[in-house]
């Protein structure tokens, strides 16, 4: 029988061979034939399997239909790949196999998330006092980021919606403009809002708010306590990263008692840089945050921060207790769970603090402003090329690219996808397709922008 620690150590050379090869692999796989793969893993054996056995083929079986996405040219749906400190603590987080609920059934994962909330408030420019959970992601962040805002909200109108719910209730109002992410309408259908609630605002044309407009859709109904209203704004559009502008913005919106909050998924890493801090001016005014770890920290799946510059609403909106629970308050350490929707949740911190760690503080801006030097190398070669036009201003970490007409565009991402030097996505925007390029892995060279530009060219010129 195959002992526990042969099992880890082979399954960790196993992930540092597929890491190491990932520079050179298909981004993405070619010739799999995902109904073979299906057929191979079923049916559930009767009886027992060795482990050995188990992991081994599922290595086998998994493995070539495997995305490269940790490697340095996966360029699709803002994707970091990890960090090799990160990737081992991720390791180590499996391992040690902590429930992360709070200090008293974990104290290292509990001490472990306060340390790594302080630097990543610190990075990004956010008060000191505001409170953080660990979440899975974006979407999560969002989530609770809004349910705190919910609580916030309606406390402030005399409603207590964690025991009286939404109905019969004062409407609330959720200003955001037609560029906010998807996730957002998500988080509205959890809260049971719903997406009718939505008053739109007009955006630019690179699709940052327009302060206008926001100003004019307050003032057309009662805010504050009389109508409770959240703006969302964002750091970083989706498609073109541009930034909403959160001085003038949050202004207005805290002029109508307003509470703001910010989706800064990938975007808000900028604030962590000195050459594109100016971007996120005026952050630390908002009232709530959402960041992926995943994504432009370079920390593995699934990471992500929820912050609220009100940590009893944070609280009132997450928290729970039951006469079985013992431990929250333990050594003066917050507790985990109080902050997410999770009570059973692994113990996201370790990897995060593992990230900041490695990179510290000029790491960390260092890799922003390589990955949005890099960005700025796709536009410039790609503008260069007679037919083809970058469509967005690249302020940060994406670029958008047409190629003629959509028909065309769409083409030509299809031939770059199945040619496996790259992998990158298509969007439709502004009444346009285009080809989406994010730059967020901290392997990306500039060897490997210009290879993909090749790939770009050469798709381009075959599919006219």
């Amino acid at each position: 029988m195959t002992s526990l620690h042969d099992l880890l150590v082979d399954a960790a050379t196993r992930a540092a061979a597929h890491r190491e090869q990932a520079a050179e692999l298909p981004v993405f796989p070619t010739d799999v034939d995902l109904e073979d793969l299906r057929r191979r893993l079923e049916p559930l054996p009767e009886g027992p399997t060795p482990a050995a056995t188990v992991v081994s083929e599922l290595a086998d079986a998994v493995e070539p239909a495997l995305v490269a996405t940790s490697g340095p040219r996966y360029f699709g749906f803002v994707v970091g790949g990890a960090l090799d400190a990160a990737t081992a603590a991720d390791v180590l987080t499996v391992g040690w196999d902590q429930p992360a609920f709070n200090p008293l059934t974990s104290p290292g994962a509990a001490v472990v998330e306060d340390v790594a909330a302080a630097w990543l408030k610190d990075l990004l420019g956010l008060p000191a006092g505001a409170s953080v959970g660990f979440v899975t992601g974006g979407q999560a962040a969002n989530t609770v980021a809004l349910a705190a805002a919910r609580h916030h909200v309606l406390a402030q109108a005399g409603w207590d919606v964690e025991r009286r719910g939404l109905a019969g209730g004062p409407p609330v109002r959720v200003v955001a403009t037609g560029e906010r992410h998807a996730t957002i309408d998500r988080t509205l259908r959890l809260l049971g809002f719903g997406t009718d609630v939505i008053e739109p605002v007009a955006t630019d044309g690179q699709g940052a708010i327009d302060v206008g407009d926001l100003a004019r859709v307050l003032a057309a109904r009662p805010t504050g306590p009389e109508g409770p209203t959240i703006v969302s704004l964002q750091a970083g559009n989706v498609n073109t990263g541009a930034f909403d502008d959160l001085v003038a913005a949050t202004a207005v919106a805290h002029d109508h008692g307003a509470w703001v909050h910010v989706d800064g998924a990938f975007g808000l890493w900028a604030a962590a840089s000195p050459t594109t801090r100016h971007l996120a001016a005026g952050i630390e005014a908002a009232d709530s945050w959402a960041v992926d770890g995943h994504k432009w920290l370079n920390v593995p799946y699934d990471s992500g921060y929820a912050f609220c510059a009100h940590p009893a609403a944070h609280l009132a909106a997450m928290s729970f207790t039951a006469a079985y629970l013992t431990g929250h308050g333990e050594g003066g350490f917050r507790a985990p769970s109080d902050y997410v929707p999770e009570s059973s949740r692994r113990a996201r911190g370790f990897a995060t603090y593992a990230g900041l760690r490695e990179l510290g503080r000029s790491g960390v801006a260092g890799l922003v402003d390589r990955c949005c030097g890099l960005a700025r190398r796709f536009a410039d070669r790609l503008a260069q090329v007679d037919g083809v036009d970058i469509a967005n201003d690249v302020v940060l970490n994406q670029v958008l690219v047409g190629f003629g007409d959509d028909g065309r565009t769409d083409r030509v991402v299809d031939e770059v996808q199945r040619s496996g030097v790259c992998w990158l996505g298509a969007t439709s925007w502004h009444g346009r397709r285009l080809m989406r390029i994010s730059v967020s892995n901290w392997r990306t060279t500039a060897a490997d922008v210009d290879r993909s530009v090749d790939a770009i060219v050469a798709a381009f010129r075959t599919t006219g």
